[in-house]
């Protein structure tokens, strides 16, 4: 293992090398949703009451993505010394999103243990107005004449 430091910005990154830079951006970046998608993430810390042990859990959704490119080219115009002038060019991207929610409680005690869901209401009507959505474009694209 080498004791060098890690870098941790995109300047950092160019200063060491333009094609180093883009991994070492995405490989931070991983390292970040990584560390969100752990088990403490989905069950809280339990809580003691009495006899009962309760512990909160949450659905984790982690999504991301990344793109690079780089391209060349000439251009017709001349500098100042009469040579023709060429280009180039990179870049890269990426972003990505963390949602978590909860959705049950986990509850043990001398009588047993049991899991308790959390109704999500909002998101039970979400659905349900979709769905009406679709059946009504069905509906209407089945009574139109041919």
């Amino acid at each position: 293992m080498s004791n060098e430091k890690p870098i941790e910005t995109a300047q950092e990154a160019i200063e060491v090398s333009p094609e180093y830079a883009s991994m070492e951006i995405i490989q931070n970046t991983l390292d970040d949703f990584i560390s969100v998608a752990d088990v403490n993430s989905a069950y809280g810390p339990p809580i003691k009451e009495g006899d009962t042990l309760i512990i909160p859990t949450a659905e984790v959704l982690s999504v991301m993505g990344f793109g690079v490119g780089s391209g060349s080219g000439s251009g017709p115009s001349e500098n100042g010394e009469g040579k023709q002038d060429y280009g180039e060019g990179g870049g890269g991207g990426g972003g990505g999103s963390v949602l978590s929610r909860p959705v049950a409680v986990i509850i043990a005690s001398p009588d047993g243990v049991r899991v308790e869901p959390i109704v999500d209401v909002t998101k039970i009507a979400l659905a349900a107005l979709t769905t009406a959505g679709f059946m009504a474009g069905m509906l209407f694209k089945m009574r139109r004449p041919r």
